[in-house]
C-alpha cells in the first residue's frame, strides 16, 4: 500500500460559510483552522495547501465564555521603548470584530509558509450579509 501525495493540479476547494454567534471564540478558531488547512479532507498532504475557503458572519455577536471579554488582552508593539499597546477584547470587538477571530485563527495555523495564504481565505463579516452569496458557500452548524 502506497502514500497518497496530492498534487498542485488536484486542489479543489470549497465555500463554507459560519455564524459566529453560535459557538464560543475557541472552538470557531479550530473550526476555521481545520477547513483553512484541509485536514477535513480525505486529501490532506501537509506540504500542499488545499485547504478551503471560510466566510465568517455576525462577527459583532462573538460568543466568548468566563470573563474574556475584559480579561482577554491584544498586545502590539510600535518597536519604539515604550511603544507597547494593550487592548481587552470587548474594546477590539467594537473597534473591529473580524480582528478577533483573525487573531484567534492564526493562532491555530501552523507557522509556516503556507499560514499566509491560508489566512488570505478566510473572510469575516461583522454583519450578517457577505459578499460572497455567488459562490454558494455551505453553512457549518
Amino acid at each position: 500500500m502506497k502514500t497518497y501525495s496530492q498534487k498542485g493540479s488536484e486542489i479543489s476547494r470549497q465555500w463554507w460559510l459560519i455564524d459566529a454567534s453560535s459557538m464560543p471564540l475557541g472552538k470557531l478558531a479550530v473550526v476555521i483552522a481545520d477547513k483553512l488547512m484541509g485536514k477535513s479532507k480525505v486529501t490532506y498532504t501537509p506540504h500542499i495547501d488545499n485547504g478551503d475557503y471560510v466566510v465568517v458572519i455576525n462577527a459583532k455577536d462573538l460568543v466568548v465564555t468566563g470573563d474574556k471579554m475584559v480579561q482577554k488582552k491584544y498586545y502590539r508593539h510600535s518597536g519604539y521603548p515604550g511603544g507597547i499597546k494593550e487592548l481587552k477584547l470587548k474594546e477590539v470587538i467594537e473597534k473591529d470584530p473580524s480582528r478577533a477571530i483573525i487573531e484567534a485563527v492564526k493562532g491555530m495555523l501552523p507557522k509556516n509558509k503556507l499560514a499566509a495564504e491560508r489566512l488570505k481565505r478566510l473572510r469575516v463579516f461583522a454583519g450578517s450579509e457577505h459578499a460572497h452569496a455567488a459562490q454558494n458557500p455551505k453553512e457549518i452548524k
